[in-house]
């Protein structure tokens, strides 16, 4: 049994979910059908680990995210507060993967480096998107379905393709931004507003 934080908000972990004894699972998560948590993962409170998703070992997952149907979630990522990862994502761990050393062997835990994937407050990772070992994807980011990321995405950055490309900003609701005609850019549904920086950042006006 996975450590369960007590009281009315104890998480809810379905039986045929195979979640090691050493994981640590917050009040109100639901870790649902054939899912898997290995061993020393952390997965916050008021969480949603999806149908047969996978979440590898040591992996930190914080507060109010969605790991949706089939994602793999590959150790050591950190997903922060607030993400949204949508089904059968990628999060990889290996730059240059192999089966076998040079000399022929089975590769072994001392021959490779695993290097997590980072997912800052906010983001949304599209289904079937994949992300290569090592990236990071900036807060409030949005990554559309399908898309192969292979460098790091910018906060509020809207990236497609293959491989991933900006091709607009979105706000903390997750729309589009729209140019105002002056140089910022803004939220349709908030009204929020944001400036282009000269080195391609934006920020909150």
């Amino acid at each position: 049994m996975a450590t369960v934080e007590d009281g009315a908000g104890a998480a809810r972990i379905e039986p045929s979910a195979d979640v090691d004894e050493r994981a640590a699972i917050g009040a109100g998560t639901a870790v649902w059908h054939l899912a898997q948590i290995r061993e020393d993962a952390v997965v916050g409170a008021d969480c949603v680990i999806g149908r047969g998703a996978y979440v590898g070992p040591g992996v930190r997952i914080g507060d109010r995210v969605k790991v949706q149907n089939h994602a793999l979630v590959y150790e050591p990522a950190v997903v922060e507060d607030g993400v949204f990862i949508g089904p059968a994502a990628v999060l990889t761990n290996d730059r240059y993967p192999r089966a076998v050393t040079p000399d022929g062997r089975p590769k072994g835990q001392l021959d490779w480096h695993a290097e997590g994937v980072t997912l800052r407050q906010g983001c949304s990772i599209g289904g079937r998107a994949v992300l290569v070992a090592g990236v990071t994807v900036g807060r409030w980011a949005l990554v559309a379905a399908g898309a192969v990321v292979h460098r790091d995405v910018p906060d509020h950055a809207l990236v497609a393709g293959v491989p991933a490309r900006r091709i607009g900003w979105v706000g903390r609701a997750g729309e589009p931004l729209r140019p105002t005609g002056d140089g910022d850019w803004q939220c349709p549904r908030t009204s929020e507003r944001y400036r282009e920086q000269e080195d391609g950042t934006l920020l909150p006006c």
